[in-house]
C-alpha cells in the first residue's frame, strides 16, 4: 500500500504544477498586454539573478563575449532576465498579441506568401530569440502548411495546457522531438509540407561546429532534411520593439546548401552556416537570446577561469 501511495506523488506534483500554471495564466489575462509584459520583466528581472540559472547565463556570456568588461556583463545579464520575464508573461496572452496586428510586423512577408502559394517546401530554422513563439504564429498566419517541432514538457498536464495555448493562435501541427517526431517531419516533407525547427541548443552527438569561436554540438536535422529533399533552409528571427509587447518577425534570405555528393561533408557545411546565422543574430541583439541553457560542451564550462 505504501508503494502504491508513493506512486501517486509524481502525479500529485504534476497536478499542483498545472494548477499553478492555470493560476498564473488566469492572472496574466486579467491585465492589458503591456502591463502583463512589464510585470513579468519586473518579477523575473528580480528573481532570475537569485537562481542557479544565473550562473549558467553568466558563464555563457563570458564564453561568447570574452572581451566584455564586468559592467557590460552585469548589464547584459540583467537585460536577458528582463527579456525572459517578458516572454514568459506574454505566453498566456500570445493569442491577444497575434490578434492585434499593430503588435507584430512581418519583415519579408512576401517570402512567406510565396511559400504558402506553392513556391515549394522549406526547412524553417531559428533560435530562441526574444518571444520566439511568434515565429510559428507568423508562419501559420501566412497560410504556410508546416510541421513545427517542439519539446514536450515533462509534466503531461502542463504540456496539454501549452499545446492548448498554442492552438489559440493557430499553431496546430506539432512534431515532438525524437525519433517519432523525425519520422513525422519526413512524412510531412514527402507530402510537400514545410517543417520548422529550433536549431540553437546543445545536441549531444551532433555536428561539432563553431559558435562564437568555440565548438558547439549542433543538431544535423535541418541540414539533413534540406539536402535530402533539395529544398532551402529558411531562417527567421524575432526582435522586440522597445520595452513593449511589440515585435518584428524577420524572414531572412534563404540559405541554399550545396550538394557535392559527399553527404557528411555537406551536412557539416550546412550546420556551420546555420551556426553562423545564429551567431550573427545573437551578436546583433544579445539581450534577446536564451542564455540560461548550457550551449557548449561541459568541458568548456569546466575550463572557464573562476569569476569574481
Amino acid at each position: 500500500m505504501a508503494a502504491l501511495n508513493h506512486s501517486y506523488v509524481p502525479k500529485l506534483i504534476w497536478m499542483l504544477e498545472a494548477a499553478l500554471f492555470d493560476a498564473v495564466s488566469a492572472f496574466a489575462r486579467l491585465f492589458p498586454v503591456d502591463a502583463a509584459s512589464d510585470f513579468g520583466a519586473s518579477v523575473v528581472g528580480f528573481l532570475g539573478p537569485l537562481t542557479s540559472a544565473n550562473r549558467t547565463a553568466e558563464r555563457n556570456l563570458r564564453i561568447a563575449f570574452p572581451q566584455m568588461t564586468e559592467d557590460e556583463i552585469k548589464r547584459l545579464l540583467h537585460a536577458q532576465w528582463v527579456e525572459l520575464g517578458r516572454s514568459l508573461a506574454e505566453f498566456p496572452i500570445l493569442d491577444r498579441i497575434v490578434a492585434d496586428t499593430s503588435r507584430m510586423e512581418i519583415e519579408g512577408a512576401e517570402r512567406l506568401a510565396e511559400i504558402a502559394a506553392g513556391d515549394g517546401a522549406v526547412v524553417f530554422i531559428s533560435g530562441h530569440f526574444s518571444n520566439f513563439e511568434l515565429m510559428p504564429a507568423a508562419i501559420v498566419r501566412a497560410g504556410v502548411r508546416c510541421q513545427i517541432t517542439y519539446r514536450a514538457m515533462n509534466n503531461p498536464y502542463v504540456d496539454a495546457r501549452v499545446r492548448e495555448n498554442r492552438f489559440r493562435y493557430g499553431v496546430r501541427l506539432f512534431a515532438p522531438k525524437g525519433l517519432e517526431g523525425a519520422r513525422e517531419l519526413m512524412r510531412g516533407l514527402q507530402r510537400g509540407e514545410s517543417v520548422a525547427l529550433m536549431n540553437d541548443q546543445k545536441f549531444n552527438g551532433g555536428i561539432a561546429a563553431p559558435l562564437f569561436g568555440v565548438t558547439a554540438h549542433t543538431a544535423p536535422g535541418p541540414a539533413t532534411f534540406a539536402l535530402r529533399f533539395g529544398i532551402p533552409l529558411q531562417p527567421m528571427s524575432v526582435q522586440r520593439i522597445g520595452n513593449s509587447a511589440r515585435f518584428r518577425v524577420i524572414v531572412h534570405e534563404p540559405i541554399r546548401l550545396v550538394d557535392t555528393g559527399d553527404r557528411d561533408a555537406d551536412i557539416e557545411a550546412g550546420v556551420r552556416r546555420i551556426n553562423a546565422f545564429m551567431e550573427e543574430r545573437i551578436r546583433a541583439r544579445p539581450a534577446e537570446w536564451f542564455w540560461v541553457h548550457k550551449r557548449w560542451p561541459n568541458a568548456v564550462y569546466k575550463s572557464e577561469p573562476p569569476y569574481p
